[in-house]
Formats: structure tokens, sequence, C-alpha cells
């Protein structure tokens, strides 16, 4: 596995775990890293700038997600989903460089391995249409 989808997977489980445990963003990090050794600066770097940004632009990501998932409300989604999507989205708001489809292929990875089977086609269809509305709000 490459050190951006390890960067991704593990700020996806930061994000969960303070999903789950009501804990405030500095808590989750001191929490998450104590019980980890095994992550290279880079690795932990990358995750920890985009559980950052999943948490300074929190309005904008949740925003973003709810325009484009009529049918469900974020909090009703599963947990893996809807912070997959958080990451996703909060990487494409703080990386416009990084090609969209780099990162939702990346995501789509991780949901493979996290994720019910379902989810992966969901996720796919909302991060697609993220995307393309970031490109279009870039050129315009």
């Amino acid at each position: 596995m490459g050190t951006r989808r390890k960067s991704r997977e593990l700020a996806m489980q930061m994000c969960f775990q303070q999903d789950l445990g009501k804990q405030t963003p500095s808590q989750v990090e001191k929490l998450f890293w104590d019980s980890r050794d095994d992550v290279d600066g880079e690795t932990r770097g990358f995750a920890e700038d985009l559980y950052r940004v999943v948490n300074a632009r929190s309005e904008e990501i949740e925003q973003l997600i709810q325009q484009h998932t009529d049918n469900w409300k974020i909090e009703r989604m599963a947990v893996v989903d809807r912070n997959l999507l958080r990451v996703a989205v909060g990487e494409m708001l703080a990386y416009p460089k990084t090609p969209g489809p780099i990162i939702i292929n990346e995501s789509l990875e991780i949901a493979r391995r996290y994720a019910a089977p379902e989810s992966v086609n969901f996720l796919n269809g909302v991060l697609d249409a993220i995307a393309r509305e970031l490109l279009k709000r870039r050129l315009a």
C-alpha cells in the first residue's frame, strides 16, 4: 500500500474515532497516535493534514456531501462511508492539484477494505459528482 493511501486510511480512521467517540480533534489525534508506532513521518504527516482539513472545513465538506446525496442524511449513512466521504472531499478542497479521479480511486480502494460492497458504487457516484462541481468552480 502506498504512503498516500495509507495516510488517507489513517485519516478516515481518525474521523471514524471522532465520529463515534465524541472526542475533540486533539484528543482523537493524541489517542490515535499513542497506539501507533509503525507509521513513518511522511505517512503520519499527510494523515494529520487530511484530518485537520476535515475538522477545519467541516461545514463546507458536510454541505457538499449533503448537496450530492439527496435521499441520504449524513448522520444516517454508514459510519465508514460518511468518513471516507469527508476525507476525500477534504482532500479535493485542500489539495486541488491532486486529480479528482486519483482521490476517488484511492477512496474506493479503502472502501473495498472497510465498507460494505454496495457502498463502493454509492461513494463513487457521490465523489464523482462533487469532483465535477469543484472542477466547474475552479474553471469559472
